[in-house]
């Protein structure tokens, strides 16, 4: 017989306390470690796992939530779904490990899988290429071992946890080869016989769960693929020799499928009740679930704040008597938040006391879990209310809420397109084609420790100065030298495209150990905006003045757009989203004037993110939309109709989005297109984008250096659909985490490309 799964949570953080899983591939990948070096690191963070969920007091924990790169590429190895040019001989080369990699990175001559956002998070997923000839077979069985190592490592109720089925199909492309009008989902059943394959071994290595999770049911979804579900779980949950199933819904309400999973065989259905806190009264409404159990998600697995536990206790109540069994989890896996709040020594006490970062979620699950057992008393629980109670207050100021409160639809709004690309073109004068980069140069070991010794008090501000200096103009001679047409300084003195303008902005606190996994060894450091936000003095334009004093092309000032801010920080959760944007872009309205005050005639307002908070129902859609389009029309609409504005946005599905993208009203929108061939030009060309367009000719994410003859391919695609005048021809994004040896062949070959299309 399985035990309950009681206390628990859905996935742990897996890139390290101190970031030991990205030092560690990033030797690998450099030759600096081997493969066994690799896998001795991934042992001990997995055992530091295990061992500190079991010591949380968790009844359960997962296991299988750790992975080398990314999730959805560990079912696709799992699943031998390799597409073909990982295999030109039809047959693996080098180790699993090498393919593995190869597939996330690229290789030389080969081009990576597409990466994008997992669901309305900042985590990037690597796509599947699924075609009517993928080779589909058990072909790894790591989950299975990652069983037996936790048991091994003591921990009594190992649950493995994987991407199911279906929604690993969802998130699935079509391979390039497939046929017209195939979809990935048709290779359903075979990946679900895989799947049966893989219960029935987790059940011989002594799984009494398993945890499969189909959050792809919390977007909109078609009948048909409501019923791939069914027929999924049929065959799943009608094996005799497999665990039992708990089917996960994170990032929202799972809407139909909600039924669907109820009626079905599966033991256990997971329900995010932080996203979707109305679930706790549609459950009452379901006989079937009365035989189940229901992992209720109570703690907030995506934010930092310390959980209203009288509110989550008031919402498992009302699942008391309408389900089978009551568990308590997080809304999520907690990949998406940093490590431990306690080993934190800047943050202000005031602040701390309202945080809950990994490590402190485990308490409050497990604080929730026994008090609904009747293992805690009632007054563990007023206690943690009182406590939180007692926190500090947001930070008001009165100033930015009254210049909120006054602002106008006028401040929203610019002089037509026509009449501004006009007088920028009288401006500029810049040839058609025109080149340029995203923002950030690599950033070499010199550069990051002089900023580390500035911010540490070992280096002056004048020495400071001076060497951030020295990048910037060694950084403007070579775009010179190279031949790009509008420049930008290189963001030496950037950390990060957030986290320096939080730094910067009362009302942001930023960690020294917050790390959060975006990709595979990409990590980054969220900032805390906790209060009200505004911008005392400039932040960019000493840096930006002094890179346009060394050149006569125009230089960009480059700052990070209000959406995007909120996207990469952990926000506040007492007022709407849409009025802490405006306070953010009313800081940037005033931090492009005086770069326009100081003779900067390109402005780049970043919004990467703008598809990434997008609602999962799209019923949705509208409300945010409005707001997010509106901070960035608020942060722009001051300036004057001969500075350029533009906008970049990377790493997402843009047809979504494309209306909303019209809608910035920038004047140039630099796009990643490299890695999908593209795809994006007909999202462009259907919505009649009348405006310039930059998409990228560079897949900046991989190590490869593609050839001219590639770039000038890609080129010639979008001059099929954006007349010359208008089309820019730039990298996906910024090249900070590129190397010089990579960036600098590739800007040459992307310049002589240009030259030749014109």
């Amino acid at each position: 017989m399985s035990g309950p799964i009681g206390a628990t949570v859905l996935g742990y953080p897996r890139i390290g306390p101190r970031r030991e899983l990205k030092k560690a591939l990033e030797a690998y990948w450099k030759g600096a470690g081997t493969a066994a070096d690799l896998e001795q690191v991934a042992a001990d963070l997995r055992a530091q796992t295990y061992r500190e969920l079991a010591e949380a007091g968790l009844d359960s924990q997962p296991t299988g939530t750790f992975s080398f790169y990314d999730h959805v590429l560990d079912v696709t190895a799992m699943i031998d779904a390799v597409p073909p040019r990982f295999r030109p001989n039809g047959r693996r080369e080098g180790t699993a490990l090498e393919e593995y990699f190869a597939m996330a990175r690229g290789t030389a001559s080969t081009a990576p899988l597409e990466m994008t956002k997992w669901f309305d998070t900042n985590y990037h997923y690597l796509v599947p290429e699924i075609g009517p000839d993928t080779a589909l077979r058990l072909a790894d069985e790591t989950p299975v071992e990652r069983v037996r190592e936790a048991a091994a490592a003591g921990v009594t109720a190992p649950r493995p946890a994987l991407v199911g089925p279906v929604t690993y199909l969802l998130l699935a492309k079509a391979a390039d080869e497939a046929p017209e009008g195939f979809d990935a989902l048709d290779r359903l059943d075979d990946v679900v016989e895989v799947y049966a394959q893989l219960l029935a071994k987790l059940a011989d290595a002594g799984a009494a769960w398993v945890q499969l999770e189909e959050s792809a049911f919390v977007n909109d979804r078609a009948d048909a693929e409501i019923e791939a579900l069914r027929r999924a779980y049929d065959r799943l949950a009608g094996t005799t020799d497999r665990p039992r199933i708990l089917v996960t819904t994170s990032y929202g309400d799972p809407g139909p499928a909600l039924d669907v999973l109820a009626e079905s065989r599966v033991d256990g259905i997971g329900l995010d009740l932080v996203t979707a806190p109305h679930l706790a009264d549609r459950v009452p409404t379901l006989p079937a679930l009365r035989q189940k159990t229901v992992v209720a998600g109570l703690v907030d697995g995506r934010n930092i704040w310390r959980s209203d536990v009288a509110r989550a206790m008031s919402r498992a109540a009302t699942l008391l008597g309408s389900v089978g069994e009551i568990a308590v989890s997080t809304s999520c896996s907690l990949l998406h938040v940093p490590y431990d709040v306690t080993v934190e020594t800047t943050l202000d006490p005031g602040v701390v006391a309202r945080l809950a970062f990994a490590r402190q979620k485990l308490d409050e699950v497990v604080l929730l879990g026994r008090v609904l057992r009747g293992d805690e008393s009632e007054e563990s629980l007023r206690q943690a209310v009182a406590d939180a109670a007692s926190d500090a207050a947001t930070g008001g100021d009165a100033a930015v809420r009254s210049r909120v409160a006054s602002i106008d639809p006028a401040d929203r709004t610019r002089t037509e397109y026509a009449v501004r690309a006009k007088a920028q073109q009288a401006r500029l004068g810049l040839p058609p084609l025109a080149t340029t980069t995203i923002g950030s140069f690599p950033q070499t070991p010199d550069v990051r420790k002089a900023r580390a010794d500035w911010a540490n008090g070992r280096l002056d501000d004048a020495s400071y100065r001076s060497r951030m200096q020295a990048e910037i103009e060694r950084v403007v001679r070579l775009q010179e030298e190279i031949g790009l047409d509008v420049l930008v300084h290189g963001e030496p003195e950037r950390n990060d495209m957030v986290q320096y303008f939080a730094d910067n902005l009362p009302g942001f606190a930023t960690t020294e150990l917050g790390w959060v996994q975006s990709y595979g060894s990409r990590c980054v450091r969220p900032p805390i905006l906790h209060g009200d936000v505004s911008r005392p003095e400039p932040i960019t334009v000493e840096w930006a003045q002094y890179a346009q004093s060394l050149t006569d092309r125009p230089m960009k000032g480059m700052l990070t757009g209000p959406v995007t801010i909120l996207a990469w920080s952990f926000v506040r959760d007492d007022q709407p989203l849409g009025r802490t944007a405006d306070q953010v872009a009313l800081a940037l309205r005033d931090e492009i004037a005086d770069l326009e005050s100081a003779g900067i005639s390109i402005v780049q307002v970043d919004e990467a993110a703008l598809r990434e908070l997008l609602p999962p129902r799209r019923a949705e859609w509208a409300a945010y939309l409005d707001w997010a389009v509106g901070s960035f029309r608020l942060a722009t609409g001051g300036t004057s109709e001969e500075t350029q504005i533009h906008t970049h946005l990377c790493y997402s599905e843009f047809g979504d989005v494309i209306d909303a993208i019209d809608g910035l009203d920038a004047d140039v929108t630099t796009i990643e297109a490299a890695r999908s061939r593209m795809e994006v030009l007909a999202d462009l060309q259907a919505v009649g984008y009348s405006r310039g367009v930059g998409p990228g000719v560079y897949d900046i994410h991989s190590p490869r250096v593609p050839e001219r003859e590639e770039i000038a391919s890609l080129i010639a695609e979008a001059q099929r659909v954006v007349p010359t005048d208008r089309l820019w021809i730039n990298p996906d994004c910024g090249l900070k985490t590129r190397g010089y040896e990579e960036v600098e062949p590739t800007l040459r070959a992307m310049v002589e490309a240009a030259r030749a299309a014109r």
